[in-house]
């Protein structure tokens, strides 16, 4: 199958991020095989792909967590490669897991200061005291992902498209450039769903959004250019209409899990 090169968002734009010819192996498995994929500033992306196309692996060589075979990942056109991951975050690379990382002790609102709050020592985050502007901040997030009637509530509480929310607001609070979330919307209610393509169409703009996954609902709702991994590479881009009637496409979601998700 003929490989494809993907383009920036944004038509004469300087890509926010760039994958060139990118390729990572695991003992002779190519879980990336080639890749080139580029982002422009605001860009919304979702990346589909069946079992095994890669999405995770391409995750983690954004962030840092593993290092390429062959090729280069470039930020604002500075190497990733070989970075240190809490470097990379600091960047301005934010990235959200499929499972909730959120403290459940603690409430909502609580949640959010500590992310706001610049102060790196421990002491100081668990017992100091915000200034003015970021509680402002805390209260415009709460705001922003509709948990401010859930302000005092603990997070562990919390249903759990509402606890995807909160951790999208933490990201959001350290204020990254660029967002990954993956599978965001894996149990959640139709309703919860819906909220969630929304929250992410209006994060875009002001931040690039990168979002993995499988639910092809969801990724209509976003109404954003849809890339289609397979085996390591980028099979082809475009419309979730495009997509969905590329032959191409439908030959490698044919007997798969997934097998449905295009009818």
């Amino acid at each position: 199958m003929t490989r494809s090169t993907t383009s920036s968002g944004s038509s004469g734009a300087t890509p926010l991020l760039e994958l060139r010819g990118v390729s990572v192996s695991f003992d002779g498995f190519w879980a990336l095989n080639d890749l080139n994929l580029s982002l422009s500033p605001g860009d919304l992306r979702a990346v589909i792909g069946p079992n095994g196309a890669g999405k995770t692996t391409f995750l983690d060589v954004i962030t840092g967590k593993v290092k390429p075979t062959k090729g280069e990942v470039l930020f604002h056109g500075r190497s990733l490669v070989g970075r240190a991951e809490h470097k990379i975050a600091r960047l301005g690379i934010g990235r959200k897991f499929q499972t909730p990382r959120v403290y459940q002790n603690l409430t909502t609102r609580r949640n959010l200061e500590l992310a706001v709050s610049s102060r790196s020592g421990p002491f100081e985050l668990l017992f100091g005291r915000l200034d003015a502007e970021a509680r402002d901040r805390v209260q415009h997030l709460l705001g922003v992902v509709g948990l401010e009637r859930h302000a005092g509530q603990k997070a562990g509480g919390l249903s759990h498209g509402q606890k995807q929310w909160l951790e999208i607001a933490m990201l959001v609070a350290q204020d990254p450039q660029l967002l990954l979330v993956d599978e965001p919307v894996a149990g959640l209610t139709d309703e919860e769903t819906e909220r969630t393509a929304d929250l992410l169409r209006e994060l875009s703009g002001d931040h690039t959004v990168l979002v993995i996954e499988h639910d092809m609902e969801f990724v209509r709702d976003l109404q954003s250019p849809v890339t289609v991994l397979h085996e390591g590479h980028v099979l082809c881009e475009g419309s979730m209409d495009q997509v969905q009637s590329d032959p191409r496409v439908i030959e490698v979601y044919l007997g798969s899990e997934t097998e449905g998700e295009f009818n």
